[in-house]
């Protein structure tokens, strides 16, 4: 079994990593540190929860302290770029629990706050600088900071920081940063054409995809229920209630609607939160806080915001809306069922969102099964199967099994893509492979 110090990782990061009693990398971390610690560039798949931060934060903590020297005035050594300032948050603290005993100067760059704090932060120059792009570019454009010194180039969550909004940003940032650098790319999925663009910003990058793109996360229960668009509040409340959840996050579309979900939920006696972008810093940590603590048990996110929730204990996962990207119902779900956990993930379907759902179908190779809510009379049972017949969706070929009494039918591995390949025409995995192998232990 491979442990981290097989990886020829500095004493004062392996000690660190035993304090935190982090045993055995992860199948990610296994596969992208000794490509990491070569300076290869690389594209790194894995879903949520496999340790994607510490496949990029142990590599570059080591290789600035084998390299030790004064970052300059207003620069950077290392640049991290997240969609989230919740994420953001995150991959700062894993820096600093990671390199504790290494004295690595590191800061954070985000909106939603003021940006005085954050130019001092920086004035004299930081190894690591974790930030969302919008946040950065201020700081660039006010003088406040240059990109001319980075040497090492992270995106995580890749597909997000490309395919929504942020590519002009994106752009802009690569063009100000020198040409002989290293650049990792680190995502929970990333389609064909996200993973083409991803290529012409990095060298000969490493390819690396520890389960196929489209998995579902093994332990979790899926489940589709149509409904009218109108009813859909009202059966969301219902299942809210009977359902035996520990903590939901519930998924809408838009910013607006994950507003109108929590004021709905509210009026039915159910405590729930909102979180996306348009809410101040100060309101996103506190309803996080909320969350983690579980005095509200019902977040509500929109995609982009939930990039940032690493919160254990997820039971339930409800689609409120249906994705119109396939691979975000994989990421979404994959929210639940983390460290060995069981989970369920429910999807309110209307009429127009069933295209959506055949495309979600025919990229996890399986038939969501069809549950009736209680409170649910749009029509019968042998309309809904009338209605599906035309789609011939691909049945599951594994006998399902069951947890704690329910019956859970295990995800099947997507289709390769048209060619054969995989990201960018490498090939997926073999499919009867175990897809996961996370240690709850090793770090995320």
């Amino acid at each position: 079994m491979t442990c981290f110090k097989d990886f020829g990782l500095a004493e004062p990061i392996t000690r660190a990593l035993a304090e935190e009693k982090y045993i055995s990398p992860t199948p990610i971390q296994t596969q992208t540190i000794p490509f990491a610690l070569s300076r290869r560039d690389v594209v790194g798949i894995a879903q949520t929860g496999t340790g994607k931060t510490a496949a990029f934060a142990l590599p570059i903590l080591h290789q600035l302290f084998t390299e030790r020297r004064p970052p300059t005035h207003k620069t950077c050594r290392v640049l991290v770029l997240c969609p989230t300032r919740e994420l953001a948050g995150q991959v700062l603290d894993s820096f600093r629990t990671y390199g504790r005993h290494l004295r690595i100067a590191a800061a954070l760059a985000i909106g939603g706050v003021s940006m005085g704090p954050q130019i001092r932060a920086v004035s004299n120059g930081v190894d690591v600088l974790v930030a969302t792009p919008g946040r950065l570019l201020d700081l660039v454009r006010s003088n406040a900071f240059n990109l001319g010194r980075v040497e090492i180039l992270v995106l995580d969550e890749a597909d997000r920081m490309l395919d929504m909004g942020f590519i002009h940003d994106i752009r802009s940032i690569v063009a100000k940063l020198p040409l002989q650098r290293q650049t990792l790319f680190f995502s929970a999925t990333m389609p064909r054409a996200i993973a083409e663009l991803a290529d012409r910003m990095l060298r000969n990058p490493a390819k690396v995809a520890v389960s196929p793109v489209a998995s579902t996360a093994e332990r979790v229960e899926q489940r589709i229920i149509h409904v009218d668009r109108n009813a859909k509040p009202k059966i969301l409340a219902d299942l809210l209630k009977r359902e035996p959840i520990e903590r939901a996050l519930v998924f809408t579309r838009t910013k607006r609607g994950a507003d109108k979900v929590v004021r709905g939920l509210v009026k039915s006696g159910i405590a729930a939160e909102a979180i996306h972008g348009n809410k101040s810093q100060n309101q996103r940590d506190r309803v996080l806080s909320a969350f983690r603590k579980g005095d509200v048990r019902t977040l509500v996110a929109t995609d982009i915001a939930a990039r940032g929730i690493d919160v254990d204990g997820i039971s339930h996962v409800v689609n409120f809306d249906i994705p119109n990207i396939p691979e975000t119902y994989v990421h979404r779900i994959g929210r639940t069922a983390r460290a060995g956990a069981d989970g369920v993930a429910i999807s309110l379907c209307d009429g127009e969102e069933r295209a959506f759902l055949r495309d979600i179908e025919k990229l996890i190779r399986m038939a969501i099964p069809v549950t009736e809510s209680r409170t649910n009379v749009r029509q019968a049972p042998h309309a809904i199967a009338q209605d599906r017949a035309p789609q011939s969706p691909v049945k599951p070929s594994v006998t399902p099994q069951h947890h704690n009494g329910r019956q859970h039918q295990p995800d099947q591995h997507r289709r390769q893509h048209a060619m054969g390949g995989g990201i960018a025409g490498v090939p997926f995995l073999n499919r009867d492979a175990k897809r996961r192998n996370s240690d709850p232990r090793s770090p995320r």
